[in-house]
């Protein structure tokens, strides 16, 4: 990538593989100038599971995305994803040295390193630290503390972190291209700075990314990461239910949810049935479809549950002045 201003980012998900190829404009924004996709095989639950096999789906869509944006990729952003990734909450502080009272870049640093301070498995690794808030002498909201004069300097992360050899497996899948990796990135976390304004973060908004073996999630309060993780329910769980309940193959399963489900139930009238048609020339099959939105219901009840439990941990679900945000293949989901 000759162009600086260009941008590559890169998730290894668990239905598809996607490469966006953006260029960064002087006003800030972003213009999208190609998307590569490619089936994604390999992965489970978010997670690699197959190293060769993963690679070569990543070499085809960075392929794909060369091939639609007419540029050569040269370094990507890693979005990651997994049940094996963790958050909390932590306060970081620094006293200023006697001789100085300045803030600088380096108190900012340090009192990052200080909110890490803190016990995590030993095969973890830290993804990333958010800051939340910032405070100077007891100071509280301060958004930049860089040149401010004060004794101590304190401030509130939101930290992520994760199992270090399946992030370094995410890493060297890319590198093995051969391709830079300039950042891992948790998924959620980058979606949730696609779909928010910086108004619902301030305001309280919660979104959820239901992609094909897990859903992430993200929730901001007074415009600041609180809570996020990752739940390993997915999009997948929803078709393989539809295939063992209904006795169909993977891929009919795929497409009836797709195309015909839902998941409110008794939205359509009783004894409503589809034809599932035969391609091999044989009759078709007839689904009753309040049969089919039970099932995608079902699936969807679990995620949601498990979510909710995970959130209710910390009080901040009912500050949500912005709502609730679904993404994801999921959210196309009818209801």
């Amino acid at each position: 990538m000759a162009n600086n201003n260009l941008m590559v980012g890169l998730e290894i998900g668990t239905s598809k593989i996607c490469v966006v190829v953006g260029e960064s404009r002087p006003d800030g924004t972003l213009k999208i100038l190609g998307v590569g996709q490619a089936p994604s095989r390999g992965v489970r639950k978010g997670e690699i599971v197959d190293f060769e096999t993963a690679m070569k789906c990543v070499h085809e869509a960075v392929v794909d995305a060369e091939q639609k944006s007419d540029v050569m990729i040269k370094s990507v952003y890693v979005a990651i994803a997994g049940s094996h990734l963790q958050s909390f909450n932590n306060r970081g502080c620094v006293m200023l040295p006697e001789d100085r009272d300045e803030i600088d870049e380096q108190d900012v640093e340090d009192v990052k390193t200080n909110a890490r301070e803190v016990s995590i498995p030993a095969q973890n690794a830290f993804l990333h630290s958010v800051i939340q808030h910032y405070q100077v002498d007891g100071q509280q909201g301060v958004l930049n503390p860089i040149g401010m004069l004060a004794e101590k300097l304190e401030a509130d992360f939101h930290i992520i972190h994760g199992v270090r050899t399946r992030i370094q497996n995410s890493i060297r899948c890319v590198k093995e291209l051969p391709l830079d990796v300039e950042d891992v990135v948790f998924s959620g976390l980058a979606s949730a700075q696609v779909v928010l304004t910086q108004h619902e973060k301030d305001l309280g908004a919660l979104v959820i990314d239901i992609g094909g073996g897990t859903t992430d999630y993200v929730l901001y309060s007074e415009g600041a990461v609180r809570q996020s993780g990752c739940v390993a329910v997915g999009g997948d769980h929803i078709t393989n239910d539809i295939s063992m309940g209904l006795r169909i193959p993977m891929a009919r399963a795929e497409k009836l949810k797709s195309e015909e489900g839902s998941c409110i139930l008794g939205n359509c009238l009783p004894g409503e049935m589809i034809l599932l048609k035969d391609d091999s020339g044989f009759a078709g099959k007839e689904i009753d479809r309040e049969t089919l939105n039970t099932i995608i219901h079902l699936r969807l009840r679990e995620a949601f549950e498990l979510l909710k439990r995970r959130l209710e941990e910390e009080p901040y679900l009912g500050y949500l002045g912005a709502g609730i945000f679904i993404t994801g293949g999921c959210s196309l989901l009818s209801g």
